[in-house]
């Protein structure tokens, strides 16, 4: 973007007064931002409108990614980036003694995302932008995010993630494309003009607001859009003759039933009001952002026997599934098209990616519910899983009803929504190599079997702007300076550092840079957490969703373990270390939160033993989002990326602290076998079971932990400490982990892969005292991760599923 500092200094100036109504010294940090976010806003509008203009004349195809996530973090700072101006502006704002970082770090990050799939998304829609493909976000504008965390006293206490209460300076309210949703009522059948049709009768309606946000490119002046919707009443105010009765509660009750749709990210699905919210936030959005995509494309005068020329829906996992009947709906019952014309069109459209193979995440709904929510989405649904039994009795399993009924959408009672994605798209794909291959040989082995043509892989991949460019500027001055810019649009060239591997002085400054990184954080986790960590110390990190699979309990059993080897001998030869544990329990994971309780209780004591002379510290990081990961990824030294084999289908936290210069120790699982791959044995940790061993231990039925903790006097000590009185806690504290280890039989391999982790660790430990070696494997590592960028991973989504081109 053309612009001066003349310029920016007199419209910004202009845009803080009339904001703020303030004097230019009584502005407040809040005051500031707010204005640079909308006259930034504004610099991106053009744009923007430009970029919708010429994806119109220019009658491209393009694709709307639904997903009931995106975790973008910060807005502002990436949009400086994206139009080039942040030097501009930080120059300026050091003339006003305006300091621009405190200004950016005051915003907070939207509550749109859980986790992976959230970050995931946000990554996506930046790679679609940056590389020019015409690719948009469609999903929810949650009032609240998940929760905001805090420890109080070890625990996780959640409160409401007020994201919006300050105002969202980004996204513009377009009430003019509102749509109505309906819920419940029952279809009448009729005749009209000898063609029947289905009359919705007695339903609840709800408007769906869309607010639009801009996704700009890099330095490329592409703006994409990420449209949220809000549900607000059709009426849009209250009951007010009840209000002028004095019934106050039911004046208010259907605006307050109808805005709980978008009201909060994830509601507690425990009990069936949970779930039956959850399924109506699943169908609203996903009817919205059909009904709005079809609407456009009408609007351009185009038929829509052609929709699948200029239109592919993506879905993210299987939340926004409901995609496929609803777009049938539309097609049949409002465009009048026949039910084989409308399923050639929705099947060419619809493209899924499937993002784990957890049963539990694996959505099913129960008919009832189902068919009262959406009546006529049921019978299309219904009608769907009918043709689909029939042609798997006609063509490969004629008498075979059990092995149908597996694969049927509708079976047990219940709607299968992999199922429904499966047959519904024409495409279908895992998110690392390992994750393909286990949903085409085990999981969905059958469904494979009879749409082999639908199914690829397609890894998951991290924008390189915000995870490097923008987190580590450092690295990023001395990657340019080293090898020159161009790896900023083609990241695979970051293989050119490579050459330096044998550098001392290049390798020196990489590792000051490191350093530098790590002091940073050091001062954090004393202002955040009052813990002083030396910053010479590796820092060993684990950052993600708290989840059993995610084996944050083997990593806090090993530290237990080198607690114990230091308090027997406290002048132990072994590089001093820091574990940096971040994440988030869901509400009702009991056992999950016990982690954190457990984490924070080993914290405590290892903390505050001086005997072992510093050589240990453990942190938790309250509220993990975005924009803490933007501190911890470029600070670590180890990834820990540790789940149990075959159960992470991809990861991307790995990608990240990768492309960071951190070194990984792993297990042979999701795309740590492709980074695996890239890197080499000898710049990588990995420990634990294979693949094949873990389904065999499945199969046969033959895995016994309690045997281990007989055998292994480490392993025993350490879980006899859960509940011994060692750990300060009252008796029972953590007796749900001590049982889940032992009397369930640890489900998820952590005695077993516990001698396998506490080797890799210590090589790990030997591998860190040699300076060189150490920042020889960091370089690798950094080196090999242009492979993992998004723009990559877009680039293979563009060409193989959605048929879509660069616009530059």
């Amino acid at each position: 973007m053309d612009l001066t500092k003349k310029q920016f200094l007199s419209d910004y100036l202009k845009r803080l007064k009339s904001d703020s109504g303030k004097a230019l010294e009584d502005t407040s940090t809040w005051d500031r931002y707010h204005a640079l976010g909308s006259l930034t806003k504004e610099y991106l509008t053009d744009d923007w409108v430009n970029t919708i203009k010429e994806y119109t004349n220019r009658d491209v195809k393009q694709v709307f990614y639904f997903s009931m996530e995106f975790l973008n973090g910060r807005f502002l700072v990436n949009n400086l980036n994206a139009l080039g101006i942040r030097p501009l502006v930080e120059e300026v704002f050091n003339e006003l003694d305006f300091n621009l970082e405190d200004i950016e770090n005051i915003e907070k990050d939207q509550g749109l995302g859980n986790g992976g799939l959230g970050r995931l998304a946000s990554c996506f829609l930046d790679s679609m932008a940056s590389i020019a493909v015409p690719g948009h976000g469609v999903g929810i504008r949650y009032n609240y995010g998940l929760f905001e965390q805090k420890i109080v006293n070890g625990y996780q206490v959640e409160f409401p993630d007020r994201w919006l209460e300050n105002r969202n300076v980004w996204e513009v309210k377009k009430p003019d494309k509102s749509i109505e949703i309906k819920f419940g009522g029952y279809i009448r059948q009729d005749t009209i003009k000898g063609k029947e049709v289905y009359i919705h009768e007695d339903y609840e309606s709800v408007l769906a607001v869309p607010y639009d946000t801009p996704v700009p490119g890099y330095l490329n002046g592409i703006v994409n859009t990420l449209r949220l919707y809000s549900a607000e009443t059709m009426n849009r105010e209250f009951d007010f003759i009840n209000f002028n009765r004095g019934d106050y509660s039911r004046a208010f009750e259907q605006k307050h039933n109808v805005e709980a749709i978008s009201q909060v990210l994830y509601p507690n699905d425990s009990y069936d009001e949970g779930k039956l919210l959850r399924l109506k936030q699943e169908y609203f959005f996903v009817s919205a952002g059909v009904q709005g995509i079809i609407r456009a494309h009408k609007k351009r005068n185009r038929s829509i026997y052609d929709l699948d020329k200029f239109i592919s829906i993506h879905v993210n996992d299987t939340h926004p599934a409901l995609a496929i009947p609803e777009l049938m709906r539309i097609l049949m019952d409002m465009e009048e098209l026949t039910w084989d014309e409308a399923w050639r069109i929705t099947t060419n459209v619809i493209s899924y990616t499937n993002h784990t193979i957890l049963h539990e995440a694996m959505e099913k709904w129960p008919v009832d519910m189902y068919q009262n929510l959406m009546p006529r989405v049921f019978m299309i649904t219904n009608e769907i899983n009918e043709r689909f039994c029939k042609d798997l009795w006609n063509k490969k399993y004629e008498g075979n009803h059990q092995k149908i009924s597996d694969m049927a959408i509708i079976s047990n009672g219940m709607v299968h929504m992999a199922n429904l994605c499966v047959v519904g798209s024409h495409s279908i794909n895992g998110v690392a190599k390992l994750h393909s291959e286990i949903l085409k040989n085990r999981e969905m082995k059958d469904l494979y079997d009879f749409f082999p043509q639908k199914f690829n892989n397609k890894t998951n991949g991290i924008t390189h702007r915000r995870w490097l460019m923008y987190c580590n500027p450092n690295l990023t001055s001395l990657i340019t300076e080293t090898i020159g810019d161009n790896w900023i649009h083609k990241p695979m060239e970051l293989e050119k550092l490579l050459g330096y591997r044998n550098d001392k002085v290049f390798l020196d400054r990489l590792m000051a840079v490191k350093l530098e990184n790590k002091e940073r954080l050091a001062r954090i986790i004393l202002e955040r957490n009052g813990i002083v960590v030396n910053p010479k110390s590796i820092f060993d990190i684990q950052v993600k969703r708290l989840h059993e699979y995610k084996r944050q309990t083997l990593n806090v059993l090993h530290i237990m373990h080198l607690y114990n080897e230091l308090r027997e001998n406290p002048d132990l030869d072994v590089p001093p270390r820091t574990f940096i544990f971040g994440a988030k329990a869901a509400p009702g994971y009991y056992i999950a939160k016990q982690m954190i309780k457990l984490i924070n209780s080993v914290a405590d004591v290892v903390n505050n033993d001086r005997m072992i002379n510093d050589k240990l510290k453990v942190v938790f990081m309250e509220n993990y989002s975005v924009s803490l990961a933007e501190i911890l990824m470029p600070a670590a030294d180890v990834s820990e990326q540790i789940s149990t084999t075959t159960k992470e289908a991809s990861g991307t936290g790995n990608m990240k602290f990768m492309m960071n210069g951190a070194v990984t120790i792993a297990t042979l699982d999701g795309a740590n076998v492709e980074i695996m791959e890239q890197v080499g044995n000898d710049n990588i940790f990995i420990f634990g079971l294979k693949e094949e061993e873990v389904y065999n231990y499945y199969a046969n039925r033959n895995y016994n932990a309690y045997e281990i903790y007989q055998k292994d006097h480490r392993i025993q000590l350490i879980i006899n400490q859960l509940n011994n009185g060692f750990l300060r806690v009252v008796d029972g504290e953590f007796s749900i982990i001590q049982d889940s280890l032992i009397r369930h039989n640890d489900e998820y391999f952590v005695l077993k892969d516990f001698d396998s982790y506490a080797l890799a660790q210590k090589k790990l430990g030997e591998a860190y005292r040699d300076k060189y070696l150490w920042a020889e494997m960091s370089l690798v590592n950094i080196a090999k991760s242009g492979i993992f960028s998004s723009d990559n991973t877009i680039s293979l989504y563009a060409k193989d599923i959605w048929r879509i081109k660069s616009v530059r």
